[in-house]
C-alpha cells in the first residue's frame, strides 16, 4: 500500500486492485473522490484531526458513494469498532495494530464487492432497457392489432372511418374533462375505435339498410355489443381488454333502458359511459342514407336533455365544458356532416 499523508484517505482505484491513491480530507474532499472513482476507501479514524464516522455517514448521503466499500482503522476494541463502524455506515473495520496481509486481504475481498455489485448494476440496467424495449414493442403491435381491426370495420362500412376518428377525439375530450391523466384518456380513446367492432357480424341488408329496421333486424343489430365483446374479451392485452368493456357497455344507459344487459347508473363502466355520449354525439351530426345530419347545438341540445336519462350527467358536462375543441375537431373531421 502506498504511504498516507496524515489525515488523508488512501483508495484502491477502479479496475486496479494493487494501485491506491491518497486524497486530502478537506472541503474538496467529495469532487476529488469523484474524480478518482474508487472501489474502496480505506479511512483511518484520526479524532484529534477529523470526525471519522461523521465523514463516513457524509459520503453515505452521496449518491455516488452511497454503496462505495469503506474500511475504517481505528484504534480500540474490536467489538466497540464494529458497532461504531456498523453505525456510521463503514463497511468493515480494521484495529490497529494490524498485519499488513490482513489489511491487503481486507481490501481485495472489498474489491471483488465493489466489482461484483457494479457489475450487478450493469446487468440490471440491461435488464431495464430490455424490459423498457420489450414494453415499447408490445404497445406498438396492440396499437398496430388495433389500426387493423378498425381497417376491418371500415371494410363494412365506408364511412366508418371519420366516424371512429371523431368518437376517439370526444371521447379524449370527456375523459379530460373528467379529470382522467393524458395517458388514460389516450387509452380510452384509442379502445374506443373497436366500440362497434361486433357490427362484421350483422348482415349487409341490415347494417347497409337505408330504412327503419324491424324489430327482428333491431334485435340482430343489437347483437353487435355481445359479438364484439367476445371478439376482445380475454386478450392478454390491457387495451383490448378496455376496447372489449366498451363494445359491451357504450349503448347502456344512465336509466337502465340500454342493452345488452340494462345497466344502470355506475353500474355501467366509466369507460362505456364516456364513450356513449361520444358515440351518440358524432351518429347525430353524421349524415347517413336513412337521416340528415343534425347541427351541432341540436346534437348539443339532446345531450343536455338526456343527461341523467340516456347519458352519465358528469359525462355530458365533461362534454360540454370541451365544447369549444369538439367544434374545432369536427370542423377538421367534416366528412359526412353538416355546417352547424
Amino acid at each position: 500500500m502506498a504511504a498516507r499523508a496524515p489525515a488523508s484517505l488512501v483508495l484502491a482505484l477502479h479496475g486496479l486492485p494493487c494501485a491506491t491513491a491518497v486524497v486530502p480530507v478537506g472541503v474538496r474532499l467529495i469532487e476529488e473522490l469523484s474524480a478518482q472513482a474508487p472501489d474502496v476507501i480505506l479511512l483511518e479514524a484520526e479524532p484529534e484531526r477529523y470526525d471519522a464516522p461523521a465523514l463516513i455517514r457524509t459520503l453515505r448521503e452521496n449518491d455516488a458513494f452511497a454503496r462505495t466499500p469503506v474500511l475504517l482503522v481505528a484504534d480500540g476494541e474490536p467489538r466497540h469498532l464494529r458497532r461504531l463502524a456498523r453505525e456510521a455506515g463503514a463497511s468493515d473495520v480494521l484495529a490497529k495494530p494490524f498485519d499488513a496481509l490482513e489489511l491487503e486481504a481486507r481490501v481485495g475481498l472489498l474489491i471483488e464487492l465493489a466489482q461484483a455489485r457494479a457489475e450487478s448494476g450493469r446487468q440490471a440496467l440491461a435488464l431495464r432497457r430490455d424490459a423498457a424495449r420489450a414494453l415499447a414493442e408490445s404497445a406498438a403491435r396492440e396499437r398496430e392489432i388495433i389500426r387493423r381491426l378498425m381497417l376491418a370495420a371500415e371494410f363494412r362500412d365506408d364511412q366508418a372511418g371519420d366516424h371512429l376518428t371523431r368518437v376517439a377525439g370526444c371521447v379524449i375530450a370527456v375523459a379530460e374533462g373528467l379529470g382522467l391523466s393524458q395517458a388514460e384518456a389516450d387509452d380510452v380513446a384509442l379502445a374506443s375505435t373497436m366500440h362497434d367492432i361486433g357490427k362484421i357480424g350483422v348482415p349487409d341488408h341490415i347494417l347497409l339498410k337505408a330504412g327503419p329496421l324491424t324489430p327482428e333486424e333491431w334485435t340482430e343489430m343489437q347483437r353487435h355489443a355481445l359479438r364484439g365483446y367476445h371478439m376482445l374479451y380475454d386478450s392478454p392485452s390491457r387495451l383490448l381488454r378496455i376496447a372489449a368493456e366498451i363494445a359491451l357497455t357504450h349503448h347502456e344507459r344512465w336509466d337502465g333502458s340500454g342493452y345488452p344487459r340494462g345497466l344502470k347508473g355506475e353500474e355501467i363502466p366509466r369507460s362505456g359511459r364516456i364513450v356513449a355520449v361520444a358515440d351518440v354525439f358524432d351518429a347525430l351530426i353524421s349524415a347517413r342514407s336513412y337521416k340528415m345530419a343534425w347541427p351541432l347545438e341540436k346534437a348539443r341540445a339532446h345531450l343536455e336533455a338526456e343527461s341523467g336519462r340516456h347519458f352519465d350527467p358528469a359525462c355530458v358536462a365533461a362534454f360540454l365544458s370541451r365544447w369549444d375543441d369538439i367544434v374545432a375537431l369536427v370542423q377538421e373531421r367534416a366528412d359526412g356532416l353538416v355546417p352547424s
